[in-house]
């Protein structure tokens, strides 16, 4: 087994998305916006001056017959795509590359934006969704506005059946395991099972798991949570 409580589900077809925005200078027109089974956000399906088409997240406020375009020197407006050079401070963005080039990498789902609120020399800081305040590389892409759907977090299932539509089985409480099973499964009765930790012995509720020597430590200028 290599994924545990996922399986079944209705069946989907990919859509390959345009996270780099590399069409730098080519205006595009927003001919649909989707939904997407792969994402919680919606979609926009561009068709670009040139005939080609592509599809993007959609960011809120988004709608038919609007056109955007990507690169340097175009106008921060929603939709829009550029350098975090060349947005102004204090601007919502969303699809933000950690890497130039890379393609988008946060910021990507229903609802989440993070804000431009310093740059100086080579980075700008941003605070993400998380309260999280990081610093980027100017030459990194962002696209203006906020991420679709934001009502994403608010809806109630219903029922079990519709989570088994989207490919999700019952997940199974470690407790309730044998200790084959889990480092908290087993015991006499309903027993507690111990300090809460995870599947591999991980401790959780409170313990850190972050990597000290990842390579992003020096860029986070203040943790999640904190002021």
């Amino acid at each position: 087994m290599s994924n545990r409580y996922i399986g079944g589900g209705h069946k989907t077809q990919y859509r390959i998305m345009d996270f780099k925005r590399d069409k730098a200078g080519v205006p595009a027109t927003v001919k649909t916006i989707e939904y997407d089974p792969n994402r919680t956000a919606r979609i926009a399906l561009l068709s670009y001056a040139d005939g080609e088409k592509r599809y993007i997240i959609a960011p809120a406020g988004l709608t038919v017959g609007t056109q955007v375009i990507s690169g340097p020197g175009v106008a921060p407006e929603v939709g829009n795509t550029l350098p975090l050079r060349e947005i102004p401070l204090g601007t919502i963005v969303h699809n933000i590359e950690l890497q130039p080039g890379q393609g988008a990498a946060m910021a990507r789902s229903a609802g989440t934006y993070a804000q431009l609120v310093a740059r100086e020399e080579r980075y700008a800081t941003l605070k993400l969704p998380s309260g999280e305040m990081r610093m980027v590389l100017v030459t990194c892409m962002a696209t203006v506005g906020t991420v679709s759907n934001g009502d994403h977090m608010n809806v109630r299932m219903g029922k079990a059946g519709r989570n088994r539509w989207a490919g999700r089985r019952p997940r199974v409480r470690g407790v309730a395991m044998n200790p084959v099973d889990h480092p908290m499964g087993g015991g006499e009765g309903k027993s507690s099972g111990g300090h809460p930790r995870s599947r591999n012995g991980l401790l959780s509720k409170g313990y850190k798991t972050r990597d000290k020597n990842k390579y992003s430590e020096n860029l986070i200028v203040s943790r999640k949570g904190k002021k």
